[in-house]
């Protein structure tokens, strides 16, 4: 590695302020803890001047010993016309008893002027006087420039001038924020290098999303001199949210050498991902570079043969180095190496032109005829490998199920699911209640389930998709029905199909819980071997 490139992750305060996003302050204590162990250097994680929840993470966190990162509080600069000493957020930052402080202040002269009312040289001193205020008390401090762009844009002098402040004040990291989100590469890459010449201190590049380009402006800026690099882990904050610093970090540490996070940790980009989006109760965006689903799926029969015989040549790096994996999608486009590749999955020693192979290739045929897809359900086609070569065998029987709907006067509609199974001779029936009738039926048959498997508690799901296949039939049409389900650490996705939604439903979920119970099952066989 040829150059340390700081990683500020502000998930826990700027991804806070994203639509939906509501961390509580055990939801907070796990990403601190996940990040640290990746070796992040800088973690952010609120304004203790701005909500008692933010408060008392920072109490909870003083007995808290962080490896690697520095935890760090966010406030702005005091208010104008008022004594630092007296300002009760700077005050608030002291009490969050941080290591490290970010401090935002006003580089947009429109700003200083129109939004929050005050002289241009008021808003110096109050830069200079908020961060002078806290180096005299030991802290680490972090100047946000708050819409720099846009300000040197307007007025390059004053711009300046508000970092000139800044490094007066005693800061030790300048950072340059992109607010707004709607600059270009070669915009950032001129001002950061001139901010880098000029100053000679320590710069930082905080980017937003609205142009779709946060990182590249991001990664521009670091070619520049940048060598703090700010965003929120998988890339949720305010409006479209903040540069994704997974993505930043891949393509940093792997195609330019620059260390961001510990060498030995970027195997687990991807399931911290995964953990950082179950936490924060968001969909993660499977086509995300390098960490998502989909990052090294291929479904082309052509793009499948040349990734065998050469990978680098469709994949741009070994999907392992980033904790990803390679995903070969099952469909109607693919030829007997795809196929045989999923066979010895479940049986290493069916070879390419055995009557197994063949029969599955025209089954998958048929099956895809019917109305199966399986490109994004590779776990269901796993079972039919599995019970077209006796390697299955069913965990449960149904007896019968039956679902009830009520719709009431007032407008209120529920749902509600009995559900009889039977495991090794003994019955078990259940009833739950839902939203729909398919949300009922799954609550009733994992209930059912979970006192024979009680590792099933951990399973939810987390996506729910029906398809009508030919509209031309109306209400005799086939639905397809996918379903995608997680353990928290793992995800996978199950189909169905009939001209029954509920049936269909049936058929996925049913899929959905004999695949992680087939997976335990393997994950101790081999923990055992």
């Amino acid at each position: 590695m040829n150059k340390k490139i700081e990683i500020f992750d502000s998930t826990l305060r700027d991804g806070a302020q994203a639509e939906g996003i509501s961390f509580s302050v055990e939801d907070k204590i796990k990403i601190v803890r996940a990040l640290d162990a990746l070796g992040v250097s800088y973690i952010e994680a609120g304004n203790p001047g701005s909500n008692p929840k933010d408060l008392e993470f920072f109490l909870r966190m003083k007995n808290e010993k962080l490896k690697h990162g520095k935890l760090t509080a966010f406030g702005s600069t005091r208010r104008p016309d008022t004594q630092v000493e007296e300002d009760s957020n700077v005050q608030s930052l002291l009490e969050a008893n941080t290591p490290t402080v970010a401090i935002f202040g006003k580089s947009w002269d429109f700003h200083v002027t129109d939004i929050i009312k005050t002289t241009l040289d008021e808003n110096l001193a109050m830069i200079k006087d908020t961060i002078a205020f806290l180096k005299q008390r030991g802290k680490e401090v972090i100047y946000d420039a708050e819409h720099f762009f846009d300000g040197y844009k307007n007025n390059p002098d004053y711009a300046l001038a508000t970092l000139e402040a800044a490094k007066l004040g005693g800061a030790d990291w300048l950072v340059l924020c992109e607010t707004n989100g709607g600059a270009f590469p070669d915009e950032v890459y001129n001002i950061t290098k001139k901010v880098c010449e000029k100053l000679g201190v320590k710069v930082g590049i905080h980017c937003h999303n609205d142009g779709g380009m946060a990182v590249a402006n991001t990664i521009m800026a670091v070619e520049a001199g940048a060598t703090q690099v700010q965003g929120t882990y998988i890339g949720f904050g305010e409006r479209c949210g903040n540069v994704n610093l997974t993505t930043v970090i891949a393509n940093l540490q792997l195609k330019r050498e620059k260390q961001c996070i510990l060498e030995d940790q970027l195997v687990n980009l991807a399931s911290t991902a995964r953990m950082v989006a179950e936490i924060s109760n968001v969909s993660m965006n499977e086509r995300e570079p390098y960490i998502g689903n989909s990052a090294f799926a291929h479904k082309g029969g052509m793009h499948i043969d040349g990734v065998t015989k050469a990978p680098h040549s469709f994949e741009h790096i070994d999907p392992r180095r980033v904790g990803n994996k390679r995903r070969i999608l099952m469909s109607e486009v693919s030829g007997k190496s795809t196929v045989l590749s999923k066979i010895q999955k479940v049986n290493p020693n069916i070879k390419k032109n055995s009557p197994e192979t063949q029969k599955l290739i025209e089954r998958l045929k048929e099956l895809e005829y019917e109305g199966y897809q399986f490109e994004g359900a590779e776990s269901t086609f796993e079972l039919i490998i599995r019970k077209h070569l006796g390697k299955y065998k069913p965990f449960f029987e149904l007896k019968y199920y039956k679902i009830i709907e009520e719709n009431h006067a007032r407008g209120e509609n529920t749902s509600s699911a009995l559900v009889k199974i039977n495991v090794d001779g003994k019955d078990e029936m259940t009833v739950a209640e839902g939203v729909g009738p398919v949300n009922a039926l799954d609550k009733a048959l994992r209930k059912a389930l979970e006192t024979f498997y009680p590792q099933l508690t951990e399973v939810y799901l987390t996506d729910y998709k029906v398809r009508v296949l030919d509209t031309t039939e109306t209400t005799d049409a086939k639905v397809r029905v996918l379903i995608e389900s997680t353990d928290g650490y793992n995800l996978w996705t199950t189909v169905g199909v009939s001209t029954d939604i509920i049936e269909a439903s049936w058929i996925a979920l049913v899929d959905s819980i004999e695949y992680k119970l087939i997976k335990d099952i393997e994950e101790k066989v081999r923990a055992y071997i």
